[in-house]
Parts: C-alpha cells; sequence; structure tokens
C-alpha cells in the first residue's frame, strides 16, 4: 500500500493552491474539480492504484497465474481418468484372462488390468483402483468363467467404486450375451483400513507438518526481520546457528500434537486402524517436520516483507498440495511424471505414513522415500544458511 500523505506534503499543496488562486478546503476541492473534470482526480487516483500493483507482484501471481495452475493440475488429474473408464484390478487365477478380455470388448470398455489378488486389494485400499474383480471358481470351458461367480469388492463410501461396480458388471454382461448371464457377487470393503478415510488421514497429517513448518519457520523469520528483531538477536552473544536450529526444532514440538490430534480423530471419531509402529510413525513425521522446516527457511532467507514470503511458500506448497496424493491417488496422473511426483517430499511423506499407518511396513523396507526427504532436508538447509540474511 502507498504511504500516506504526509503532513508537509499537505501543507505545501495548499501552499501552492493558495498561490495559484485556489481557496483551501472544500471551496478548493470543488474549484480544482470545476476547472479539470469531475473524472480527473478518479482517474489520477486509479492511474496510480494500477502503478502501485508493479511493487506488489504477488499479487498479479495469486490473481492471475495461480488459478491457472491450480486449474491445469487438477484437469491432467482428472482428464486422464474419464468417468466411463473406471481402474479395475482383476485378480490374477483361472480364468482371469478370459474375464479381461470380456472387459475390453468395444463398444464399452473398462480399463483393466491382471495383478495378483494381493496387491490388488492394497491397490484398491490405496485408491489406485476403483473396483477389484475376484473370481471364486472357475469352470472347464477353456479356462472362461465357466459357473464361478464373480465376486465384485467395491467400497460404498467412494461414488466411483460404487459406480464402477454398475459399468463392471454391465460391461462383463453384454460381453457374455446376456442369454446366459454370468453369477456375481457383491461385497462391500468398508472395514477399517479399506476406506477412503483410512486414505485420507495420512495424507491430511503430511500436508499438516508441511504447512506448519513452511509458515511457522518462514513466515516468523520474515517478521522477525521487518520487525527489525533479527538485528537484535545477531547484537546478543549467541551463536546465529543456535537461533535457527531452535527455531527449526521447535516444529518438533508441535508434530508430536499434530500427529497425535490427527490420529487419535480418525482412531477414536472413524475406528480406523493403525497397523504400523508408532515409533516409526514418529521418526517419519520428524523427519518430514524437518525437511519442511528446511524448506521454510530456504524461502525466508532473502525474503524482506511478509507479501513475498507468503507468495513463495505458497508457491512451493501449491505443486504439492495438488500432485503429492493428499486427497486422492497420484496415479490418476499420466505415468510419465510420476517419477517426479515421487521426488516430492510431500509425496515421499504421504508413501511412508500410508505404507506404515495401513500396511505395517518397517522403515527398513522404504529406504527410498526416506532418501527423498533426508535430501530435501539437508539440501534446503544447506542452501538457507549459505543465503540467509540477518537485516
Amino acid at each position: 500500500m502507498s504511504a500516506p500523505l504526509r503532513t508537509d506534503e499537505a501543507n505545501g499543496a495548499a501552499a501552492a493552491g493558495a498561490e495559484c488562486g485556489i481557496p483551501a478546503g472544500g471551496a478548493g476541492r470543488r474549484a480544482v474539480a470545476k476547472q479539470n473534470g469531475r473524472w480527473s482526480a478518479y482517474r489520477h487516483l486509479l492511474l496510480a492504484r494500477t502503478k502501485e500493483m508493479q511493487r506488489e507482484p504477488e499479487v498479479i501471481f495469486w490473481v492471475f497465474l495461480f488459478p491457472l495452475l491450480l486449474a491445469f493440475g487438477l484437469g491432467i488429474a482428472f482428464r486422464s481418468r474419464p468417468a466411463s473408464a473406471p481402474s479395475v484390478a482383476i485378480a490374477a487365477g483361472p480364468g482371469a484372462n478370459a474375464v479381461l478380455d470380456m472387459a475390453q470388448r468395444p463398444p464399452q470398455s473398462l480399463r483393466a488390468q491382471i495383478v495378483p489378488e494381493a496387491e490388488a486389494l492394497n491397490g484398491f485400499r490405496l485408491g489406485r483402483y476403483d473396483l477389484v474383480i475376484i473370481l471364486a471358481s472357475s469352470g472347464p470351458d477353456k479356462g472362461g468363467p465357466g459357473s464361478g461367480a464373480i465376486e465384485y469388492r467395491y467400497d460404498p463410501a467412494r461414488p466411483e467404486s460404487v459406480l464402477a461396480r454398475v459399468q463392471a458388471d454391465d460391461v462383463l454382461q453384454s460381453a457374455a450375451g446376456r442369454a446366459n448371464p454370468l453369477r456375481t457377487s457383491a461385497q462391500a470393503s468398508s472395514e477399517p483400513g479399506a476406506r477412503y478415510i483410512d486414505f485420507l488421514i495420512p495424507g491430511l497429517v503430511g500436508m499438516n507438518l508441511m504447512n506448519s513448518g513452511m509458515w511457522g519457520v518462514g513466515f516468523a523469520l520474515v517478521d522477525y526481520r521487518q520487525r527489525k528483531l533479527l538485528k537484535r538477536y545477531v547484537a546478543t552473544p549467541m551463536r546465529r546457528s543456535d537461533f535457527l536450529l531452535a527455531l527449526t526444532s521447535s516444529r518438533l514440538v508441535l508434530m508430536i500434537i499434530e500427529l497425535a490430534l490427527l490420529l487419535g480423530f480418525g482412531i477414536f471419531v472413524f475406528h480406523m486402524r493403525v497397523v504400523g509402529s508408532w515409533l516409526g510413525i514418529v521418526l517419519l513425521g520428524a523427519l518430514g517436520a524437518a525437511a519442511f522446516a528446511g524448506l521454510g527457511l530456504l524461502t525466508a532467507s532473502r525474503a524482506q516483507k511478509i507479501e513475498t514470503v507468503s507468495g513463495l511458500i505458497n508457491l512451493v506448497m501449491m505443486p504439492m498440495w495438488v500432485f503429492s496424493g493428499v486427497f486422492f491417488s497420484y496415479e490418476r496422473f499420466p505415468a510419465v511424471v510420476h517419477p517426479l511426483i515421487r521426488a516430492l517430499p510431500l509425496t515421499a511423506l504421504n508413501d511412508a505414513l500410508r505404507a506404515t499407518i495401513l500396511e505395517g511396513a518397517p522403515l527398513a523396507a522404504q529406504a527410498g522415500r526416506l532418501a527423498v526427504l533426508v535430501i530435501w532436508t539437508a539440501v534446503s538447509f544447506l542452501l538457507a544458511l549459505s543465503w540467509f540474511r540477518w537485516t
């Protein structure tokens, strides 16, 4: 915002008006308006405000670019998975190839693939598949479904899963000719560990650690710098590294509270099951908090204004909001971008949390995800310490 008109400038303007024969006060304003036209002041004020936007490029980003980037990311996620082609996993076994052939017959076909039953159920639980088809038994006729029943595993709490069940049954019955319909059954998978809420809670934990880490460090540092408090800290007999270490370490205390609140809410309200080790979950939370505290420190290392650091923090977090699988699986995006998505720190943290909480995976089995978090932590801290500005 522009600075208010100072008293000496106002007095000078009044004196200049008096020299030109323009009286002060309301009469002077009316005289100027009559001389220059009714809308002259409005035009000048509008031009001044437009020029002020050049000093606040963050406004241009959030008003014009942010909605386009958000629409682009979400458009890619959902355009690549049309409603008419649900993602279906067919459990491997006798007759699976015949069911796959029936599912892919035109004009209506499913986006189906054959995977081992355990992998299919696990992928369904983690949101990669909308439906799982299991052949209970198989008849002798050329490996086809024969007299065996087809079982649909779906989640009634997920609209896309309910729709996938209806579409899959319609496609398979049409491919069978409907004269001799296939015997089918359906089993709802709404038990703890196989629901959307079980997928969502670990993602919310990761997102909350990202938000609190980046805002708690980045915003606080720029606020200190803007109020000239950093200069006062530097003047005290303290190590600068101790100040930054204390600021970032404080996020670890809040991390414990965040984990307890969100996971406790999921356990007591939605009866979510935590399969993995609580110690492993805490260690993952600590590593994630450190990574995002480092990113917050990096974004605030040179920023001088609150508006600037706010834009930088949101610019860093926005791709992870969209791509890192907080609210839906990043499997919706094209496979070619999956390596880039997995390289994001929030993706690594969310995948590790879900694997530990929902599957009971030990930390030793997640070396790749841990390496991503460690690299982001080390690089961001090293760059921030070398670029940090205390004044």
